[in-house]
């Protein structure tokens, strides 16, 4: 595998890794500065487009971990793939809500890096399931 791919495997584990720690601060970092978040969906909760680092965190991200207890939801890798720029990752949400329930979620997120930091990930998920358990 070639070196590049290697290194964006690797900062890819620690994207999710530092999202499942709930340290935002830190995962600040770990996006580039216009970066984008889309959560490919529709009527849920965070659904659509977050663009650039502070929106990401601050305006997305901040409120969405709320809704859980404190160092939750945790993703779990369970396959990841890289090619170039991109990784693939599939994964498994787990968690509790802030008011006890359980979460469990199966997760695909497409990244591109740009000099070791997040510019675009692109999340898909069982939206039904979310949208059972959460307003919009």
């Amino acid at each position: 595998m070639p070196e590049a791919e290697e290194r964006n495997r690797q900062a890819v584990r620690t994207f999710f890794e530092t999202l499942s720690s709930g340290d935002l601060e830190k995962l600040r970092r770990l996006f580039h500065e216009d970066a984008t978040w889309t959560v490919v969906a529709r009527g849920i909760a965070g659904a659509g487009t977050h663009a650039g680092r502070t929106a990401i965190i601050d305006g997305f991200l901040a409120p969405i971990r709320g809704m859980f207890a404190p160092g939750d939801p945790k993703v779990e890798i369970t396959n990841l793939i890289a090619e170039g720029s991109w990784v693939a990752v599939e994964g498994k949400g787990r968690g509790k809500f802030a008011d006890g329930r359980d979460y469990d979620n199966d997760y695909v997120f497409l990244l591109e890096l740009e000099d070791g930091k997040v510019r675009t990930l692109r999340e898909y998920m069982d939206t039904l399931h979310v949208s059972t358990l959460t307003p919009a």
